[in-house]
């Protein structure tokens, strides 16, 4: 095998990107070569699993593309990145080689009609604001709200606005721009179902440069804070809540050890479960008689789109990141699904010791986190099986492997990627571990 000039390949790319547009700096690239992984017990005691040889900075589309075809002709793996907010190793390069990291690339070109297009490195949070200017909003948008569009595209799922749309699969993308090794700095655009076949399969078959998503008519929306005297409460209601009409945008509750961990808010009562939501303001006198009729009581309601995303924030992993930090090194999570996170909810608990369920309601059944205390891979490998027992839908957040149509990225990338340069590693054909459509 032909050894990298990665001497070479850098002053290619500060001709394209100027002297700025990349770097070989140790710090930079040690920058580049983390995400949230160390979330996960398991892949933080593999850490690191790889570090870049070289980061790139392009700042538009068209400059994406370029330095995909510059690192393809040199032969050098190629790892997309947005924020680096993914918490399962899906933006490390475990072969080295060029991070193509896309946040400069963050133009939003605007909103037509019902769609809205932006580069890959736009923040998720700029798509909004630009959407709320049109009279717009997204159909949704991930917890992590200051993420990019790319980044959300290829790793991502769901979050703000599932309940109503589902995952980011289902017909939030309309068209991409992708670059793949052969399309030779060409921006290749797809529509439809074709452009689904580049989501989530972490750039493994094509690296997004552009992305047209949808938008709807903007509503006005309250954040709604709830507290129970225990979990039971806030289960009993989350269900209806998430079947109001029109459909809230979220619906989150924590158990009471977990709302204790939260950032502090006169909304969050010491020792009681918490309930938050993002709720059409036509629905809340509905949402608070159901409230009260469970024995809940309702802390406050909040206007703006800052307390949509304060209450964002605190949805999906957040709440179990905020739990690592109280206690750390102590628990891990999987992410779960089904009506037996309500129907079965001690069964479910007692799978791991220490067991805490953070729960959303989900598009069609309640979403959730399940955190344990970690004793070994192992454990949390059977406590997936006897989840699964339960009727649990279980998704292992522990792996990095493309584990979502896997099969069909595999075909994907044999036509656009055959020499394998697109993030190296992540790719695996023979995978047969949970996937993420179990989550839904």
């Amino acid at each position: 095998m032909t050894a990298i000039d990665y001497t070479a390949l850098e002053a290619a790319l500060a001709d394209l990107l100027g002297p700025r547009g990349v770097s070989s700096d140790l710090r930079q690239r040690e920058r580049a070569s983390v995400d949230g992984a160390r979330m996960s017990p398991i892949i933080a005691e593999l850490l690191p699993l790889g570090v870049a040889d070289l980061v790139a900075f392009p700042t538009t589309a068209e400059e994406i593309a370029a330095a995909v075809a510059i690192a393809a002709r040199f032969g050098a793996p190629i790892t997309p990145r947005g924020k680096g907010t993914g918490n399962y190793g899906q933006a490390i390069p475990m072969t080295g080689g060029l991070v193509i990291d896309t946040s400069r690339a963050r133009t939003v070109h605007g909103v037509d009609g019902d769609t809205i297009t932006a580069d890959a490195g736009a923040p998720m949070t700029a798509l909004e604001q630009a959407a709320r200017a049109a009279g717009k909003q997204l159909w949704m948008y991930p917890s992590t709200v200051h993420t990019t569009i790319g980044g959300f595209l290829a790793g991502g799922s769901g979050g703000t606005g599932t309940i109503a749309h589902g995952s980011n699969d289902m017909g939030f993308v309309v068209a991409l721009d992708v670059v793949t090794p052969v399309s030779d700095g060409a921006l290749v655009h797809v529509e439809g179902d074709e452009a689904q076949r580049y989501v989530h399969n972490y750039g493994t078959a094509g690296i997004i440069a552009r992305a047209t998503v949808r938008v709807e008519d903007l509503q006005d929306w309250r954040g709604l804070y709830a507290s129970f005297d225990d979990f039971s409460g806030a289960l009993s209601v989350l269900r209806a809540l998430g079947r109001l009409h029109p459909a809230p945008r979220l619906v989150s509750a924590d158990t009471p050890h977990i709302s204790a961990q939260l950032p502090p808010d006169d909304a969050f009562p010491p020792g009681r479960s918490s309930l938050r939501m993002i709720a059409d303001a036509r629905t809340v006198a509905e949402a608070t008689a159901l409230i009260e009729s469970a024995g809940g009581r309702v802390e406050d309601v909040r206007e703006g789109p800052t307390v949509s995303a304060a209450i964002s924030v605190l949805s999906y992993n957040h709440p179990i990141e905020w739990l690592q930090k109280s206690e750390p090194g102590v628990y891990f999570h999987v992410e779960v699904s089904g009506d037996a996170l309500v129907d079965r909810i001690d069964e479910v608990h007692a799978v791991y010791p220490g067991g805490l369920l953070h729960i959303e309601a989900g598009h069609t059944v309640p979403i959730g986190m399940l955190a344990g205390v970690y004793e070994s891979p192992e454990a949390v490998y059977a406590g997936i099986a006897a989840l699964n027992a339960l009727g649990v839908g279980v998704h292992n957040p522990h792996q990095w492997n493309v584990d979502f149509k896997l099969a069909q990225t595999v075909e994907l990338a044999r036509e656009t990627d055959p020499r394998g340069l697109l993030n190296p590693g992540k790719l695996n054909p023979d995978y047969a571990g949970p996937t993420k459509g179990a989550i839904r």
